[in-house]
């Protein structure tokens, strides 16, 4: 049927040559017998019409054959309601049609939709099918796959060759624009226009026709016949055949784009994009194909790996933790040709690769053609208002816009479109010199909150649209130069929105989803906070002023308003007198050209398809690399235990190697598919692209930082793709890409610090979300050396102000992520404190050795001197930080001790009991808080120890009497004899491995050392003494850390058990770091029995607020006394006496009057 169909059109077009004269052995046809012969023409090969529904000899059943779907079936299938179509959910399932024939020569005819093993064929009656056996499996049955060439009647063998554009030789031809030819032509197309509209016609004859046209190779426009046969479509056919014909032709070609068959040098894909590229050359098509029609062919099949990659390579070295020899000294020889073979192949593939990404930017740049203004709008302003609408659409995450355009595909389309736009932009800039090149590139602010660009529901860094309306009006008049009548805001009330949805909403037109049709507004959008939000300036009058003539009244400009499909050229691009799309520059943005306004939102919209999907598709593929990895390990070590195998067990020896043919079969093809992944996705090009998109978010922020209150304006997923596209280049792109040999890396890696440091606790941002993710982002940070040093390289003032901001007291906000970041500032310096990963995890399954919890080392000198400075210089930010952190420290470790006493109750009951997953994971959270909380009071005592031992500074007393009780509470519940702690850490619970004795008793021995034996003799014996003087001390803890400790008569000593002992990690404590902790004890046990030899305190002297210290305080004027520490910690919270509620006004000293 294909070859005929196509001879067909060949009968009627390619007979009149380019001279005028006709193809020997036809007899010339005049216009008198035209009609009839066209008549003959389509009557050829069609049975009379009196026999048509007469049986037919050798066939038995209906006329039209549909499948069986009553009995002639076997496993699960899903049939279409015209029992035309089937899709098959079950192994093997097999389907028979609803007639069968007995003799003479019948064929058939098939679809297939999609990829798989599939066999069609013919079969008796007799045949039975199951889901092991179908069609050409028995013996009353033959079968044909095309797929793998291959004919199937119990045993298989090949048959046929593989599907091939069929080759035709097209003769060129001309209109000269005679009477008698156009007449002819007309006559023609009188027949022929009504089947340009069937979709058979369209698919097997006009696409192959056309496709033969571009057979010979060469350039797109070396072949002018297309062009001149659309010509003739919209000059001799009417507007909706043409239309029709167009839909069907693309709809077909798209089909074939996506599920034509796979072969090695991706001739298909190329051959089916030149196509469409010669169809969006012509100018009218391409616009009404990119009003109503136009699916994008941007996505690039997995193809011919297998010849393409012959040779397939994995890494075979790994290192202790698990991670992969990049570059191993003694790699084999055989290994080396592998991977250079391998290498080879994947150069071979991206090249194919490089072919069909040209062709598919070529069909962008068509597509954003703003000089083609001949029919009506410019193709790139169709294209702009379509891209809004399809952005919105995947923003409102309804109508399943991604089944026409899936989520790799949205990959690919953003680095065309990349391509396209940087093109176009670096073409302005050489025509215009003033204006900046692509590699500068940002979004301008004024787009943000003139109302130009519609960001649908997607929330700004300040909130809700309608409320930075209203608060910032006057800061938009002042900086902006827009006014918004007061007038016409009170006017507009949520009804009124409501109607305005609904109107708008009936009178647009419902038409197709992704990239066709002009979508209509979602109802969901309508409601009245949403609608009032989207507004903004919709309904607001809005005037300009114009700076440079203060004392004329601004002039009133109304802004009309518009849907996206209503926009024109003029309200995107602006014309004498208005700026378009940069309506309301405010003062700090420099006067100068950028680029064609229409290039700024379609950048606008990249950024935002790359925060909608784009991020989370490129987290996917790193599956891929994992899995090589993964897999790589696990045949190294089969391969090592078949080596150590013993010979007489045969029957492991067999079982080790099915697993060793199963492993490198795995790995031979995710190797081919990780190869095509590093062409498609991960390469350099690619890599390339998205560190443009990030300078280009970090330049638009920079920029709307600038404009003051009115940065709480900018959406917040430029600050989501920010962070997000770093992250990408980091954790995504490497190995097989270096982000250090990106140009500029080091100055962007400062920018992108400068904006994480300023903004982490802007009050311009409000959404919790966004402030978490600069929290994180910020955090993972300051763990990786590079960009710690990037934080390191910003302004001195920003780096104090982001100091200033982490030391802020952590009540009433977010601190988890302050406190780790205090930490991995620290981590390095403190006692013990070196370790990667903590030592009893060492010999467990290694981790991702990317997370930032398991970076070395790396402590900032220069921001622990920020830190060191901001909190001795000022004594109430330094009081209120440490009495919040010691608030949070308390209250971590009691939830932490209230947990393991319902774990370790739990597993004491007799009847079998399951942990809480999320009660695990919250018990290790609290513990691993309690540590890290810790870890910053070890920081602050050893960069600014007056804090705590300068009695002359308001608190200090106070906070060193609330550090030692802490810290003995600690020890007490850690080093006890046979403790809750020590039982559930036994118990070696998933989810509870980071709970340990040794991360938390060497975060305490860090505090004590720093106070009692790093301090100069003063604040040592200050320190000493509130530490004896606290009821809850106890010596034998302090000894415990050296295993020293005696346990009490009453316990019964397990000798399997070890004792903690600092003794023992002589890999993560110095010997300088064991001499302290020993000279520190001594001093304790001095101290301690000095203190029992002096004459005990009377119990009138006593607090009689907590029994433990002195009486040292009168309050007045109720002259009631305590010790200082009471007094001071409860005039944190309550100005009342203790005792008779007085409202306290001072305190002083009190000392024991001397009796005769």
């Amino acid at each position: 049927m294909q070859w005929v169909g196509s001879i067909y059109l060949f009968l009627l077009f390619v007979c009149l040559l380019s001279d005028g004269c006709f193809l020997v052995g036809r007899k010339p046809l005049s216009f008198q017998d035209l009609g009839a012969h066209l008549e003959r023409l389509l009557a050829e090969g069609e049975p009379p019409e009196d026999t048509r529904d007469q049986p037919v000899d050798g066939r038995l059943g209906p006329l039209s054959v549909v499948l069986d779907h009553t009995s002639g079936f076997e496993g699960l299938l899903f049939v279409d309601d015209d029992l035309l179509g089937v899709i098959g959910h079950s192994n093997f399932s097999s389907i028979r049609a609803t007639t069968c024939v007995y003799k003479g020569k019948w064929a058939y005819e098939v679809l297939i939709s999609s990829q798989g093993l599939m066999q069609i064929g013919w079969c008796t009656l007799n045949c039975r099918f199951n889901q092991e056996e179908g069609v050409g499996d028995t013996p009353d049955s033959y079968a044909y796959d095309g797929n793998r060439v291959r004919k199937w009647n119990v045993t298989t063998t090949n048959y046929g060759k593989e599907e091939k554009v069929v080759e035709k030789d097209s003769a060129c031809w001309s209109i000269h624009g005679e009477p008698t030819t156009l007449v002819t032509l007309a006559l023609i197309f009188n027949y022929f226009a009504p089947l340009m509209c069937k979709v058979y016609l369209v698919e097997d004859v006009l696409m192959n026709f056309l496709l033969g046209i571009l057979e010979g190779g060469g350039s797109v426009d070396e072949h002018p016949l297309i062009q001149q046969l659309l010509d003739l479509f919209w000059l001799l056919m009417e507007d909706y055949e043409v239309n029709e014909c167009l839909k069907q032709l693309m709809m077909s070609l798209l089909r074939a784009y996506r599920f034509s068959p796979i072969i090695p040098d991706l001739g298909f894909q190329i051959h089916y994009l030149r196509l469409t590229t010669a169809i969006l050359r012509h100018e009218k098509s391409r616009k009404y194909l990119l009003s109503n029609v136009l699916y994008l062919f941007i996505g690039v099949k997995e193809a011919g790996l297998e010849e393409l990659i012959p040779t397939t390579w994995w890494p075979t070295r790994f290192d202790k933790e698990g991670k992969d020899e990049m570059e191993s000294k003694d790699e084999s020889a055989e290994e080396r040709l592998r991977r250079r073979a391998y290498e080879r192949g994947c150069q071979r593939l991206k090249k194919r690769i490089e072919v069909v990404e040209e062709l598919q930017v070529q069909i962008l740049k068509l597509m954003l053609n703003n000089k083609d203004k001949g029919t009506g709008e410019a193709s790139r302003y169709i294209f702009l208002n379509k891209f809004r609408k399809f952005l919105q659409e995947n923003a409102s995450n309804r109508g399943h816009p991604t089944a026409l355009c899936p989520p790799e595909y949205m990959v690919c389309f953003l680095h065309r479109l990349i391509t396209a736009v940087r093109s176009y932009w670096d073409e302005g800039k050489r025509k215009s010199p003033s204006s900046i090149s692509s590699d500068e590139a940002y979004v301008p602010p004024q787009l943000f909150y003139n109302g130009k660009v519609d960001y649908f529901d997607l929330q700004r860094l300040g909130g809700l649209l309608s409320h930075l309306k209203k608060t910032l009006k006057d800061d938009l008049a002042a900086k902006a130069n827009i006014i918004i009548d007061p007038a016409e805001i009170q006017a507009t009330s949520m009804d009124d929105l409501d109607e305005d949805e609904e109107s708008g909403a009936a009178q647009r037109p419902f038409g197709a989803v992704a990239m066709g049709g002009a979508l209509a507004r979602p109802s969901w959008l309508s409601s009245p906070t949403l609608g009032r939000a989207n507004r903004f300036l919709s309904t607001a009058a809005v005037s300009l002023m114009t700076p440079r003539r203060p004392l004329v009244p601004p002039e009133k400009v109304k802004v009309r308003t518009l849907a996206v499909e209503q926009r024109t050229e003029e309200d995107i691009e602006g014309s004498h007198g208005n700026d378009g799309l940069l309506l309301g520059r405010p003062l700090e943005e420099p006067d100068q050209p950028i680029t064609e306004k229409s290039l700024l939102e379609i950048l606008d919209g990249i950024v935002m398809m790359y925060n909608l999907s784009v991020h989370q598709q490129l987290g996917k593929m790193v599956v891929v690399s994992d899995d090589v990895h993964e897999y790589a390990v696990a045949l190294k070590d089969t391969e090592e235990k078949i080596a150590r195998c013993p010979g007489r067990r045969s029957d492991i020896l067999e079982e080790l190697q099915k697993s060793q043919k199963v492993f490198a079969e795995k790995l031979n093809h995710l190797s081919r598919r990780l190869a095509w992944i590093n062409a498609t996705i991960y390469s350099k090009e690619k890599m390339l692209d998205v560190y443009w998109l990030l300078r280009v978010c970090i330049r638009t922020i920079e920029h709307s930082d600038r404009t003051g209150s009115l940065f709480a304006f900018t959406p917040e997923f430029y600050l989501n793709v920010a962070m997000n596209s770093y992250s990408a280049l980091k954790n995504y792109f490497s190995p097989s890409n270096c982000m250090d040999e990106l140009p500029g890396y080091e100055d962007t890696l400062t920018q992108l610090a400068a904006i994480l440091a300023n903004h982490f606790a802007d009050p311009r941002i409000v959404g919790t979300d966004i402030k978490d993710s600069l929290m994180q982002a910020l955090a993972s940070y300051v763990c990786y050396p590079q960009s710690l040093r990037a934080v390191e390289r910003i302004p001195e003032e920003q780096r104090v102000a982001m100091m200033t901001n982490l030391l802020a007291p952590y009540e009433q906000r977010p601190w988890a992520q302050t406190n780790w970041i205090l930490v991995r500032l620290w981590r390095g310096c403190g006692f013990g404190y070196r370790y990667t990963r903590l030592p009893h995890l060492l010999k467990t399954k290694p981790e991702d050795a990317n997370l930032p919890s398991l970076q070395k080392p790396c402590p900032s000198l220069l921001l622990q001197r920020h830190m060191a400075e901001l909190l001795s210089l000022d004594k109430d930010m330094a009081a209120s930080f440490l009495n919040s952190v010691l608030n949070q420290l308390n209250w971590a470790f009691s939830e932490f001790i209230g947990m393991i006493q319902e774990i370790q109750q739990a597993a004491e009951r007799p009847e079998r009991n399951f942990v809480d997953t999320r009660q695990l994971k919250v018990c290790a959270t609290c513990f691993d808080l309690s540590v890290s909380l810790l870890r910053v009071l070890e920081m602050t005592v050893t960069l600014v120890p007056q804090i705590f031992l300068d009695w002359t500074r308001p608190s200090a007393e106070l906070l060193l009497r609330r550090l030692a009780q802490l810290l003995n509470q600690v020890l007490n519940r850690v080093t006890a004899e046979r403790n809750l702690f020590d039982r559930v850490v036994n118990l070696r619970l998933p989810g509870l491995e980071s709970v340990d004795h040794y991360p938390i008793l060497v975060a305490v021995t860090g505090i004590l050392v720093r106070l009692l034996v790093d301090c100069e003799r003063q604040g040592v014996s200050r320190a000493a003494a509130v530490l004896l003087s606290d009821p809850c001390f106890q010596l034998h803890s302090i000894q415990h850390l050296l295993g020293e400790g005696e346990a009490p008569p009453t316990a019964v000593a397990l000798p399997h058990r070890k004792h903690f002992s600092l003794r023992a990690y002589t890999d993560y404590i110095s010997d300088e770091e064991e001499q302290k902790v020993k000279q520190m004890l001594n001093l304790l046990t001095e101290e301690s029995k000095q203190a029992a030899a002096s004459t005990p305190t009377s119990e009138e002297d006593l607090c009689p607020i907590c029994y433990a210290h002195s009486i040292s305080a009168v309050f007045k004027p109720c002259s009631h006394k305590s010790c200082k520490a009471c007094i001071n910690q409860h005039l944190m919270n309550n100005k009342d006496c203790f005792f008779c509620k007085a409202t306290i006004t001072g305190v002083e000293d009190y000392s024991k009057p001397s009796t005769s």
